[in-house]
């Protein structure tokens, strides 16, 4: 038991003093046994602090030590690297928060926040009265990565983490890379195209000796842990010869042409959202990579028209099932755009309403005049917020890209045609950032913004041939106006890309808005609650594309530090099983959610074990052993028992 204790209460600025007496509580629990030393300070996370800590532990030579301050979540490991270098073992320092728990919760009662910080720091002393020293796991880790999407954000963190000396296995689901970017021309607010990005991604990831490329692969299987994954891969072939590569070879792209022109079977194109067609074998559009066309397997009728034209079509290719072995992953499955509901602001029911996404592809598709169905288009009007800020739907957040997207698409439509005039029927316009600079364009050029409330939401109308939108416009004293328009297009957001597959194969939990879900979005932005598993870019959040990169770039950045050492450290606070009492009954693995506890034979019975390098200390087990037979390293029942005892008393 622990009799030299130093206790440190932070008064973090004025967020703890302002409503619990620190003195106080440095006072009250100066008098508890074992306590050697008790402290207040301003900021306990300062380095003037932390270096006076590391005096007091070594001139007064302290055991163990508590720091009252913020949360553990913000500074546990800050403290623990003082204890270490004050040479004290790290699992001998608690840390007890009596400024999330405390004072921010009971600012209202300052003298009941005092009373509540005494209690609270006196439990923390009592607990790390029976603390241990403990040792950090070292388990051995293959510097090798796997990536799902090889969208913007997974192409990209690929470089990085290719060019640290990381093997990289790149794995799309599609038969082409670039994802949702490679169907923009230009983007906001570089001007680039996405065909310029992803070419410029792609042609580094082919020249990269670290990086492979699957495409029209998905992740089957996972097996095994952080430093040591074991997955399964099926590949779907493109049906074309590995050398059908069409890059400054004519005669092969008349050949591909020819060949697609001859195929009998259309089917919707979802690289143009389904507003037009596209036949079986397919390599449309210049911003596709790899350059070489692919045969939808499904759809294709094997009538053999295209192989008269294309000697590199070959129906004799299999699937195939690939196993790799990783040290992490690195998830960038991306997002889906929001499909209106039939009938939503008269989508699917009348012919001139699109979506934003259709617009844009819109654009590309009309060079000298903008026509919808052999129809001119010159009024545009847009409704923001389709499928995001829902009040009574499932997407109550706010997909922040939207408004930026559509201004700027008005606005490459009237630099594109002639008179083009763009009616905005908005929540409230959110161009954050640089990104205002296209708001003030929009307007400058004339266009028209209209703003009503979610209480009065457009009513979209057929009257004869003409489309009217109604609307209660809030700028206008809630005026009722009437836009007639040749187009309206939808502003969609932002929706999570089908992706339970993967969520149920790597454990990745899911946020109330349905994205995958961080550990925490400014302190660990990228990693997820498995070891081993990061994510970036929209899969996780709506992001635009700058903000994808940074996202990307973070995951690299984590995962290499995580499995370039050749071994990773991992918490020692894990669940241990006692053998003399556990008796198999189940109960422990039926509730684990990581699969860190399996059976073996021990002694003659039958018993748990924990598997390390998997558990994660939740302590969901203890609970379900009617044996008492397991416990949780460094949350021992000694040390919660003392607790709540102090707690209590």
């Amino acid at each position: 038991m622990k009799n030299n204790i130093g206790v440190y209460i932070c008064q973090c600025g004025s967020n703890i003093s302002d409503y619990v007496d620190v003195e106080k509580v440095r006072d009250e629990v100066s008098k508890i046994e074992g306590v050697a030393i008790a402290k207040t300070t301003m900021f306990a996370c300062a380095d003037s602090t932390q270096k006076e800590i590391i005096e007091d532990v070594r001139n007064k030579k302290l055991d163990a030590m508590v720091v009252a301050s913020c949360s553990p979540k913000l500074h546990l490991f800050t403290f623990r690297n003082v204890a270490i270098r004050a040479g004290l073992n790290p699992y001998h320092y608690v840390q007890v928060n009596i400024r999330e728990q405390d004072s921010w919760a009971h600012s209202d009662h300052p003298a009941e926040a005092t009373l509540k910080a005494i209690g609270l720091v006196s439990a923390g002393i009592a607990r790390v009265k029976h603390s241990k020293a403990l040792k950090s796991i070292d388990i051995p880790s293959r510097n090798a990565v796997a990536i799902l999407g090889a969208g913007v954000s997974g192409m990209r963190a690929a470089i990085e983490m290719a060019d640290m000396g990381t093997e990289v296995h790149l794995i799309e689901r599609e038969h082409f890379v670039g994802g949702r970017t490679s169907q923009w021309s230009q983007l906001f607010t570089t001007r680039q195209s996405g065909e310029e990005v992803v070419s410029g991604l792609y042609n580094k990831i082919i020249n990269n000796e670290n990086i492979s490329l699957y495409t029209g692969a998905e992740l089957l299987s996972m097996k095994g842990s952080v430093g040591d994954f074991k997955a399964k891969i099926r590949i779907i072939p493109r049906y074309i010869k590995a050398d059908c590569i069409l890059k400054d070879n004519q005669e092969l792209l008349n050949a591909t042409l020819k060949a697609i022109n001859a195929c009998p079977v259309e089917i919707s194109d979802d690289f143009n959202f389904n507003i037009t067609k596209r036949k079986a074998i397919y390599k449309n559009y210049h911003s596709e990579f790899p350059e070489c066309p692919a045969i939808d397997y499904e759809h294709c009728t094997k009538c053999g028209e295209c192989a008269k034209y294309l000697d590199a079509v070959d129906f004799e290719q299999k699937e195939q099932e690939v196993e790799i072995n990783v040290g992490a992953f690195v998830v960038a499955t991306g997002f889906d755009p929001y499909e209106p509901e039939k009938g939503e602001y008269a989508y699917a029911e009348v012919e001139n309403v699109i979506t934003l996404p259709q617009f844009k592809r819109l654009i590309e598709m009309n060079e000298k005049e903008l026509t919808y169905r052999n129809k001119a288009v010159k009024n545009i009007a847009y409704i923001y917020c389709v499928g995001s800020r829902q009040t009574e739907g499932k997407n109550n957040y706010c997909s922040r890209y939207c408004c930026t997207s559509a201004i700027h698409a008005a606005i490459h439509a009237r630099n594109k045609y002639r008179d083009i005039n763009n009616f905005h029927i908005n929540r409230g316009i959110r161009t954050y950032g640089k990104q205002e600079l296209l708001y003030e364009e929009s307007s400058r050029n004339g266009d028209i913004y209209l703003q009503f409330d979610e209480e009065n939401i457009p009513v979209v109308e057929k009257q004869g041939e003409k489309l009217i939108i109604k609307v209660k416009d809030i700028l206008t004293q809630e005026k009722e106006l009437e836009v007639e328009a040749d187009l309206l297009v939808l502003v969609t957001g932002m929706v999570p890309r089908k992706h339970s597959k993967v969520s149920d194969i790597l454990k990745i939990p899911l946020g109330r808005d349905h994205f995958f879900n961080e550990i925490h979005p400014k302190l660990k932005p990228v990693e997820t609650v498995i070891d081993g598993v990061f994510i970036c870019g929209a899969c996780q959040a709506p992001f635009n594309i700058t903000e994808t990169i940074k996202s990307s770039l973070s995951a690299a950045s984590k995962a290499n530090a995580l499995i370039s050492k050749g071994k990773i450290e991992l918490e020692p606070t894990i669940a241990e099983i006692n053998p003399e009492q556990c008796s198999w009954c189940g109960a422990c693995t039926e509730v684990c959610l990581y699969d860190a506890i399996r059976k073996i034979g021990h002694n003659g019975k039958e018993i748990a074990e924990v598997d390390e390098s998997k558990c994660k200390g939740c302590g969901m087990c203890l609970p379900v052993c009617d044996q008492n037979a397991i416990n949780l390293i460094g949350y021992t029942d000694k040390e919660i028992e003392s607790f709540i005892d102090a707690l209590i008393s």
